[in-house]
């Protein structure tokens, strides 16, 4: 077992967890740049100074032990604490230092992500050393990383309302009912009533839509997804109705693929969401990002 930590354990650590990230000790050479038999016995090296297997690995390929299984989480915690120690020495003295994980939904119009582009360079701006990691989820997924801490800002449409997170509306977004060419309203398409379009097959969102129920309420709904490629997939076979956002539909609809069915009728607005944990769980650096996403946004900034 480690008695005192080295360069050479975190050495030997890195290399464990660049294994694990390549699924075996072969995929790995192309990421370590060292052939298998040296990451071989950089393994085997490890395991020696833990004392105990990390993972099988040979003809019956790559696995991860239980004590390995337990190892990977540990070392990925050890290594995140050592990077933001030797971040946060090298910039002693800055105003903010640290990491900031944000997470998006996908296909955001152009102008909104031209304006958290814009708060981005805002928060550059400041005297801050921070790291920016953003990931792309769907909004489920966004609110349950928010509310374990793996992400401190979600950007995206959120449905209902957790008493734990602070929604703060950042832009808005038109959804139309789209059929695609060969369609049978597809000759149509422009002119018709909700009431006619509302018999034919549907495809809808597999949360819910509270803001569309105004708009259409489709009887026969034969297919849900939960992103808007899925739903433009089954609208683009001819078979399913379906809302789509004006910006991604565009090229489609330019291309003779799709058509709104009837864009004054037909069409729904969608706000979407900046999402945080409450005042009291949110560190200099978010309250910091929030100042400039409301700037960017030209929203007022609470005092």
């Amino acid at each position: 077992m480690f008695s005192q930590l080295t360069d050479l354990d975190l050495r030997l650590i890195r290399v464990f967890l660049a294994i694990v990230d390549a699924g075996g000790v072969s995929p790995a050479q192309v990421t370590l740049n060292v052939g298998q038999s040296t990451i071989s016995t950089q393994l085997a090296t490890l395991e020696t100074r833990l004392g105990y297997r990390l993972c099988e690995r040979g003809r019956g390929g790559f696995r991860l032990s239980a004590r390995g299984e337990q190892f990977v989480d540990a070392a990925r915690a050890l290594l995140d604490a050592v990077d933001s120690f030797g971040m946060q020495a090298r910039n002693v003295g800055r105003k903010l230092v640290g990491t900031l994980d944000i997470g998006m939904i996908g296909h955001t119009p152009v102008s909104a992500s031209a304006r958290i582009s814009d708060a981005i360079g805002r928060f550059r701006s400041r005297d801050q050393s921070v790291r920016f990691s953003i990931l792309v989820r769907s909004p489920g997924e966004l609110e349950e990383l928010l509310l374990n801490g793996r992400i401190q800002v979600g950007i995206g449409y959120f449905w209902h309302r957790v008493p734990s997170l602070e929604y703060t509306e950042v832009f808005a977004e038109d959804q139309f009912a789209y059929c695609a060419k060969g369609h049978a309203l597809f000759a149509s398409a422009g002119k018709l009533s909700p009431e006619q379009a509302a018999a034919h097959e549907w495809a809808w969102r597999s949360y819910p839509l509270p803001e569309a129920e105004s708009s259409t309420s489709p009887r026969n709904v034969t297919a849900v997804a939960d992103n808007m490629e899925a739903v433009a997939m089954l609208v683009l076979s001819g078979h399913h109705l379906g809302y789509l956002p004006g910006h991604f539909a565009a090229p489609f609809v330019e291309q003779g693929l799709l058509s709104a069915l009837n864009p004054a009728l037909m069409r729904y607005r969608v706000a979407f969401h900046m999402v945080t944990r409450t005042r009291q769980h949110r560190t200099d650096i978010v309250e910091a990002f929030i100042d400039d996403m409301k700037a960017a946004h030209a929203l007022e900034v609470n005092a």
